[in-house]
């Protein structure tokens, strides 16, 4: 291939690097494999967790209402696990097929869905763990205020930097 063609080829990423499509997909679904990590991490020990619960003595004394936060609370955390698998499992069933740009966008996908998911998990296992600890009246208050924390962490501030520090492209 000729240098006029390779650099023809290049594109500019947003982080102002010089790289091959392939280049950038590369270091972008590494990129992304970490962030993963993280994340379902956090998602296999509460999901892991919340599945021993039913098998204890204080779950049958659970009221109904508390049974259906389990059973919504472990569904959230099912699903939040399968988002937060499938880039592994989309990566190895399209890999060495040249397309991966087009596998970080879906793997990409996949993981905000898995952190919304998560969300809802850690949220709904709060509101369980609070409801059956205390009956207390500000249980809804503290859980959404733990849900406010979470919103600005995960999704408010940057979403805020991003606004701030990046322009239209």
């Amino acid at each position: 291939m000729s240098q006029d063609v390779a650099d023809r080829d290049r594109v500019s990423s947003s982080e102002g690097r010089s790289e091959s499509a392939e280049e950038q997909a590369d270091r972008q679904w590494q990129e992304l494999i970490q962030e993963i990590r993280v994340a379902q991490t956090g998602v296999q020990i509460l999901f892991g967790f919340l599945l021993t619960v039913v098998f204890t003595p204080h779950f049958q004394g659970m009221g109904n209402p508390d049974k259906v936060i389990y059973i919504s609370t472990i569904v959230l955390g099912a699903l939040a696990t399968g988002a937060l698998i499938g880039p592994v499992a989309f990566h190895r069933i399209v890999s060495g097929r040249r397309i991966k740009p087009q596998a970080v966008r879906w793997a990409s996908r996949l993981t905000f869905i898995g952190i919304v998911l998560l969300l809802a998990t850690c949220t709904s296992a709060l509101l369980l763990v609070l409801r059956v600890a205390t009956h207390d009246a500000l249980v809804p208050w503290l859980v959404a205020g733990v849900l406010g924390w979470y919103l600005v962490c995960w999704f408010g501030l940057p979403l805020w930097a991003r606004a701030r520090h990046t322009s239209e492209q």
